[in-house]
């Protein structure tokens, strides 16, 4: 399964009631056009770049969910800062949610799905975790 399709499986399943009419095909569509994707699929060392990117506490909350330490919470303006209002906005409007509901689920999901795919504070995979530890390696 790609990780776009996991990332809509548990955005479905993080608005709990509120995700049940959603059409998983229509999320993973709208998460394509909100996250950065290669190949078409999602591209987790670029997210992890759009946090860090933005330096102080936002590249701090990405630096605990690569690392095998408890994972810092993401609240829905850090989501909005690192990932942009419009974005949101547009991701929102796509899945059929309001905004607060739409940012709330992916600041629920976001951590979890760049900790499970991490190790000792890089990206598992050979390219990925090269380009985070390239780019944690600029903050540290």
């Amino acid at each position: 399964m790609s990780l776009l399709k996991i990332a809509a499986d548990l955005f479905i399943s993080q608005l709990g009631s509120r995700g049940t009419s959603l059409n998983l095909e229509t999320v993973v569509g709208a998460l394509q056009q909100l996250l950065p994707t290669q190949s078409g699929d999602l591209d987790l060392a670029a997210l992890v770049g759009k946090f860090t990117g933005q330096g102080g506490d936002l590249a701090a909350l990405a630096t605990s969910w690569l690392g095998n330490s408890t994972n810092k919470s993401l609240d829905i303006s850090q989501l909005i800062a690192a990932l942009g209002q419009d974005k949101v906005d547009s991701f929102a409007g796509k899945v059929g949610v309001d905004t607060t509901t739409a940012a709330s689920g992916l600041a629920g999901i976001l951590p979890d799905l760049i900790n499970r795919n991490s190790d000792g504070g890089a990206l598992l995979g050979g390219l990925a975790g090269s380009a985070a530890k390239s780019i944690l390696g600029k903050f540290f």
